[in-house]
């Protein structure tokens, strides 16, 4: 793998970044591709380790090794080939995951030499895009099966797509009017632009995943309803009850959670840039943090997303506080030794965007005790520093304010919404996640996958809980019995424009290289073999999933 002993003499480059004086000023990504000369030079710095801890850092299995070598030989379109083997949204990853695999790159036993993981992933899943050789892969034969799957997140849309491609009909409900979940609504275009995530909605599509937006389950449409039209249903509807703060003076205005805010500010890049929805969004909100002194309380990708949004907008200034003490510069050996994730400081992209122009600071080991204000408005947030270890309770003696127009509260996730829970009567964890050890929860033919079955998580493991819920759901609807499969049933394009020798249109999702009307399957390499069965158990690999 790789170029003999290439890590010895190249050296780590790792993500670039725009200038964080001039990216404060729109909201396009904050991220600068690398050319393709830097980085085949990166991927021959994957030094043929024997074994590649990276697969063990990747909830999905990427096969790293594997497509660093490709790109280091310029084999593009093989790397997107084995990249989406495992992945069904890499560009997903490639810009939100943290990249763990990194962390436990073997390399990395020197800290931050690491192999670039991420970017040349990033890069791999662009090169497709901009070749056109990914493309929609509608299944070649119907089973007459159907599958709900509500929520269109990250878990939701894979979970879609492998079942769909598996030829089963599978409807994706969404309550917001567009799909993505909270990459959609939750992180800021200029992290992600939502481009990358609605030609992935499109390419559902054009497959022939049923996409309705705008609908509420449970309410829209009642659980009775779902369970008599479907013979599976599968719960992603993510970790969606936040961490309250019970404080004195919480009920002010000018206390919110922070997904009501980047919700607000999402909808409004929409409103100006696109793309339009698929629905009609809701009323505008009216949180706002221009002229305002804006207090973010967490420390975590959320909170940051808050200070990059504030800091766009036109705060004033913006104080971010973290409850736990402030991490090590380096790995801490002692507590997170490699190949786990390091426990170490990271100076987030928001956070040096705002020190930049001069109107953020950040702090640590810091509680709120209370919030005051003036006329039902908050104006105060008073806080003192936290004890080092649980409950983190406040020191006496400490106590300082902050002037505070608007307080984001970003401290995480508690679990799912219970009422659509408790609506289909599945059991719970002790947590209140869907209780779903192989997927299937306590109800039969009810599954959950992503954040709602684990609580909250990385993206990375939402796409595999969404291809692992997928198998298990297929497995389920084999044994099923009723309703024949039919090998006789051929699917057609989902749209008339679509037919033809030619194939679906090359514009809604670029291919895999196999050629208008062929469909691929892994393991087949380029001899288009016929599959085994739809779900194979090799490598635990879905057919569909490159």
């Amino acid at each position: 793998m790789g170029k003999l002993g290439g890590f010895l003499h190249i050296e780590r480059a790792g993500i670039h970044y725009r200038d964080a004086g001039e990216r404060v000023e729109d909201y396009n990504e904050i991220v600068e591709k690398r050319n393709d000369e830097e980085l085949s030079a990166q991927g021959a710095r994957c030094m043929d380790c024997g074994v590649p801890f990276c697969h063990n850092g990747c909830p999905l299995g990427n096969l790293i090794p594997d497509w660093n070598d490709l790109v280091y030989h310029g084999r593009w379109q093989d790397a997107m080939r084995q990249l989406h083997a495992t992945n069904n949204f890499p560009e997903f990853t490639g810009t939100l995951c943290p990249a763990p695999c990194e962390a436990a790159c073997v390399l990395e036993i020197r800290e931050n030499e690491a192999v670039t993981i991420k970017q040349i992933e990033q890069a791999i899943v662009d090169h497709g895009w901009k070749e056109g050789w990914i493309r929609p892969r509608p299944p070649k034969r119907e089973t007459l099966r159907t599958v709900a799957v509500v929520g269109s997140g990250p878990a939701g849309m894979a979970a879609a797509q492998q079942l769909r491609r598996a030829g089963h009909s599978v409807v994706l409900y969404e309550r917001d009017e567009a799909a993505g979940g909270l990459i959609r609504f939750g992180v800021p275009d200029f992290k992600i632009e939502k481009t990358a995530v609605e030609r992935r909605v499109q390419q559902l599509i054009h497959e022939g995943v049923v996409v309705k937006c705008g609908v509420d389950v449970g309410v829209d449409i009642t659980v009775e309803e779902l369970r008599s039209r479907y013979d599976a249903v599968i719960l992603s509807t993510g970790s969606r009850v936040p961490r309250d703060l019970p404080v004195p003076g919480r009920e002010l205005d000018g206390v919110h959670f922070a997904m009501e805010y980047l919700y607000i500010r999402n909808r409004w890049v929409a409103d100006e840039v696109g793309p339009k929805p698929l629905a009609t969004p809701p009323p505008a909100g009216n949180i706002t943090a221009a002229g305002k002194n804006v207090v973010v309380i967490g420390g975590g990708d959320t909170g940051a997303d808050c200070v990059g949004n504030s800091i766009r907008e036109g705060a004033k200034q913006v104080v971010q506080l973290e409850l736990l003490p402030e991490p090590s510069e380096s790995r801490p050996d002692d507590q997170t030794p490699w190949p786990l994730w390091p426990q170490k400081f990271r100076l987030s992209y928001a956070m040096e965007e705002a020190r930049r122009v001069d109107k953020g600071e950040q702090d640590f080991s810091i509680t709120t005790t209370h919030l005051s204000g003036e006329d039902g408005q908050v104006k105060t947030l008073h806080a003192a520093r936290a004890e080092d270890a649980p409950p983190f309770g406040p020191v006496e003696g400490t106590g300082f304010e902050i002037e505070a127009d608007l307080v984001l509260l970003a401290m995480g996730f508690l679990h799912p919404e219970q009422e659509l829970l408790d609506g289909l009567g599945v059991e719970k964890d002790g947590r209140g996640n869907v209780k779903a050890g192989t997927y299937e929860t306590s109800v039969p033919g009810v599954f959950a996958a992503g954040d709602a079955r684990r609580g909250q998580s990385l993206i990375v493991w939402a796409i595999n809980e969404g291809r692992q819920c997928a198998r298990m759901v297929d497995r389920y609807l084999d044994q099923l019995e009723g309703i024949p499969t039919s090998p006789e049933i051929h699917t057609g394009n989902v749209e008339a424009a679509d037919s033809g020798p030619e194939g679906p249109p090359n514009h809604v999702s670029p291919g895999d290289g196999s050629g208008p009307g062929r469909i691929r399957w892994p393991g087949a390499g380029n001899l288009g073999a016929t599959p085994p069965s739809r779900f194979p158990a090799v490598a635990g690999v879905i057919p569909g999933s490159r």
